[in-house]
């Protein structure tokens, strides 16, 4: 019992010494093999300085900021060539030509967006010339207003005038005058307001028929934001009555 045992013993003693062996052996290739990984990602900058001296070095030259730097692999081929630094001057036109890309790509961006809105507002010609309609309602109706309160005013004016032909060869009454001012000042501001709401609807109208020419490319097929540049939408002002007396 002993000596198997002892054998035993001796056999496990042998493998761990074999073991340790493949383990030592194994180890320095794997060594080997991380620092040719880490050699294989390293960079070389390399220049020529305005005096003719070459430099070398793992990091941007400050020797060559103004000139073009080689960047260079481990085995000495050329991964990519740096450009010279820029002066103040480079730096501020290149700063302001990224500022007019990026307000550029901020106009495209709103254009698709404004596109698909219209897509997702309007579906065909007739949910289009709903909303045409409904927008010249409400200034039509402002206007039907203004004309009957200028209605109005002439009935009220009417005898006004009357009693003023009483007055031809002598000084009207002050407040009889005060009647008839406030009367024409009242008029005018009627005739002045459908002015304006004839205006108003010529604009809506405008707005709406450049929508539509819009609307029929996208409709046919056009990409959102593809389509020359448009002035914003701005909704039709809310037409109302001038006040009257």
């Amino acid at each position: 019992m002993s000596a198997f045992l002892s054998r035993r013993l001796l056999s496990r003693s042998i493998a761990t010494s074999a073991l340790s062996g493949l383990l030592l052996a194994v180890a320095p290739a794997g060594v080997a093999l991380a620092q040719t990984k880490s050699t294989s990602t390293s960079s070389i900058y390399t220049c020529t300085t305005p005096d003719g001296r070459r430099l070398t070095s793992d990091r941007p030259i400050p020797e060559c900021q103004a000139r073009e730097q080689r960047v260079l692999n481990s085995d000495g081929s050329v991964r990519k060539m740096m450009p010279p630094a820029l002066t103040p001057e480079e730096q501020a036109v290149a700063d302001q030509r990224k500022r007019m890309e990026e307000v550029q790509r901020a106009a495209q961006q709103d254009a698709v967006r404004r596109d698909r809105n219209l897509l997702q507002r309007y579906a065909d010609l007739a949910a289009h010339q709903r909303a045409r309609e409904a927008a010249l309602d409400d200034i039509r109706e402002a206007m039907q207003q203004s004309e009957k309160r200028l209605q109005v005013l002439a009935t009220e004016r009417k005898p006004m005038i009357e009693e003023a032909e009483f007055y031809k060869s002598k000084r009207m009454p002050l407040k009889l005058q005060h009647q008839l001012d406030m009367n024409d000042a009242s008029a005018a501001a009627q005739r002045e307001s459908i002015d304006n709401q004839k205006a108003e609807i010529v604009r809506v109208n405008k707005i709406y028929d450049e929508e539509l020419a819009r609307l029929k490319r996208l409709w046919a097929g056009a990409a959102p934001g593809s389509l020359e540049p448009t002035a914003p939408v701005k909704p039709p002002v809310q037409a109302s009555p001038a006040s009257g007396r």
